[in-house]
């Protein structure tokens, strides 16, 4: 069985839905909290089990049989709980089931000094593979473009684009990502350890994301520098939880410092065509 966890969320039924195309709907395992929500692959022959990062019986039982297991990263941050602890549980089941390898949904700012809090979470993780005595590959992805449109869709809209100091990000669909990650689960690609970064050809910064929406939506959309301090008193204003403007002040400075700006050719070989760049995305997407 090809398990993969999360398979409710964007990136996750994306996967199963490419690996649908690699290998009989009857290989394919899914891990889910609530399996009310994927009733559709379970018609489609997609074997759906109950399963949680915190309840290690869960994850015994809905990973029954895993010869290989895509563990999409944890949000519990999100919501203040651990994802540490989470992959922890994760990776211990795994070991206890004997799975061949463990693929895991890192990302390109992974390190423990990355100014970014899920790099310094993808870091940890994957010392706890290293750890293991699994087979293992970190999925260093690049960051969602679909994030660039979340950040900064009113923004687009309302013509100004307020931020502090950014830099280069190469943006990275999630239809190309879940591509390449199916690939990779079903072993037509295998790579040990931290792949090289999962990107898009193209880096962008907040300005020449600016000037991208300005010519789809027909209008100056103009990016204006702001201090942190001044945006973090404009969040708080907006009603942004306090997390969340943690993490989007930490995404600004680790974006200056480069954190997200390597660009590889790995998934373009991996596809065997162009990653969709960001232009491509926002003409699809901004509305």
């Amino acid at each position: 069985m090809l398990i993969i966890t999360g398979a409710s969320g964007q990136l996750g039924r994306k996967v199963v839905n490419n690996l649908l195309h690699h290998v009989p709907a009857e290989r394919i395992g899914i891990s889910v909290r609530d399996p009310e929500t994927v009733s559709d692959l379970k018609a489609a022959g997609v074997r759906v089990r109950q399963g949680d990062y915190g309840d290690a019986d869960s994850l015994r039982f809905a990973w029954q049989g895993a010869e290989r297991l895509l563990l999409v990263s944890s949000n519990a941050a999100a919501t203040g709980g651990d994802p540490l602890k989470q992959h922890a549980t994760a990776i211990a089941v795994a070991r206890e089931l004997r799975v061949e390898r463990v693929l895991y949904t890192s990302q390109v700012a992974s390190s423990p000094t990355s100014q970014f809090p899920p790099g310094r979470d993808h870091a940890a993780t994957e010392k706890m593979l290293a750890d293991s005595n699994l087979r293992w590959t970190a999925l260093r992805h690049g960051f969602y473009a679909a994030s660039a449109l979340a950040m900064n869709a009113r923004a687009f809209q309302a013509g100004e684009l307020i931020a502090p100091e950014d830099g280069k990000v190469a943006w990275t669909t999630h239809d190309d990502l879940a591509a390449a990650d199916a690939a990779l689960l079903a072993g037509d690609v295998v790579i040990d350890g931290p792949t090289p970064p999962l990107t898009g050809s193209q880096t962008l910064d907040l300005g020449e994301l600016a000037e991208l929406a300005s010519e789809i939506v027909g209008r100056p959309v103009a990016r204006v520098l702001a201090s942190e301090h001044e945006m973090e008193t404009r969040l708080r204003n907006a009603d942004v939880p306090p997390g969340a403007i943690g993490v989007a002040m930490d995404y600004y400075r680790a974006a200056r410092a480069g954190e997200f700006a390597a660009v590889d050719d790995t998934l373009a070989k991996i596809l065997g065509r162009p990653p969709v760049t960001m232009d491509t995305f926002l003409k699809a997407n901004l509305r």
